[in-house]
């Protein structure tokens, strides 16, 4: 099935060749247009970064934002109006690092949102200082004698704060991407992609090969609604699990916790307005 309905004529790609977010692009736009998914009923939120170019390159509606501030725009736009997807994508850096307070809370709020996060363990669009997700040991022009830190690890913290889905992928391996972003994009709930894509241009480490030998898929013993096996699963190190980790399908997603749309789907901007119940709710979230 062509994804050409999704493509942007006449648009220059800057990122470098062979770069992750080549093959993240094209699968994104596949699994969309596969899912039925129109580009006026999409909408791609990210911050800053290589990563964060994404949105610029697909056509559909999109907001391009703050470095690190992703999430709370797409919580908003998704609360505002059930009807569209909304995918918040940036890069490692962007939503772990900058990002990392908004990506706890949202996870939090459990917003009907779909978080795809380019993982290339290094900062491609600042020219290659570490991530929060660098190994130790390597080296880049700031950290000269190597990283000293110990990687952030994006999916314990999921599981710990309990996020509706939690997955992992690996751009090597296109057709498994795709269906662990339909999962992902279909699951009513926050959805976490950590998704595997090399920098080839400023991460000579973690390469294609290097990926594809130091990863693994979860096979079909793994429970995904087993939270502590998910977990454990999420702190392996010498080898990388891919796949689903966690599941939580009991949880009511944010727009439905606020209490704005119980009884009626419309849309905000569509709707009278009726103050009585709009001062009761903000009175539940003003400071007494």
């Amino acid at each position: 099935m062509s994804d050409e309905k999704f493509n942007m004529e006449g648009i220059d790609i800057a990122w470098c060749p062979g770069c992750g977010n080549f093959g993240i692009l094209k699968v994104l736009k596949k699994t969309v247009q596969k899912m039925g998914i129109e580009p006026e009923e999409l909408v791609l939120v990210s911050g800053i970064g290589q990563a964060a170019k994404i949105p610029h390159y697909f056509r559909c509606n999109f907001f391009n934002g703050l470095h690190g501030r992703a999430l709370p725009p797409a919580t908003a736009i998704k609360a505002a109006n059930r009807s569209l997807t909304v995918i918040a994508e940036s890069g490692d850096g962007d939503m772990y690092g900058e990002g990392g307070n908004h990506f706890i809370h949202a996870i939090r709020r459990n917003p009907d949102i779909t978080n795809i996060v380019h993982n290339n363990m290094i900062y491609g669009l600042t020219k290659g200082q570490a991530s929060p997700t660098s190994r130790i040991g390597m080296k880049t022009p700031v950290q000269t004698a190597g990283v000293i830190l110990e990687p952030f690890n994006p999916l314990t913290v999921a599981i710990a704060l309990d996020a509706g889905l939690v997955a992992r992928a690996y751009i090597g391996d296109a057709e498994k991407t795709e269906e662990i972003l339909r999962e992902a994009i279909s699951f009513d709930g926050y959805a976490l992609v950590d998704l595997f894509q090399p920098c080839v241009t400023f991460n000579k480490l973690n390469t294609y090969n290097w990926f594809k030998e130091n990863t693994y898929y979860l096979d079909d013993s793994h429970d995904s609604g087993d939270r502590v096996a998910a977990f454990e699963k999420a702190t392996e190190t010498d080898k990388l699990p891919l796949g689903i980790f966690y599941r939580n399908t009991g949880k009511k997603p944010f727009e439905e916790n606020t209490g704005i749309y119980q009884d009626d789907h419309t849309p905000l901007f569509q709707r009278e307005v009726d103050y009585d119940k709009l001062e009761s709710l903000i009175g539940q979230y003003t400071l007494k």
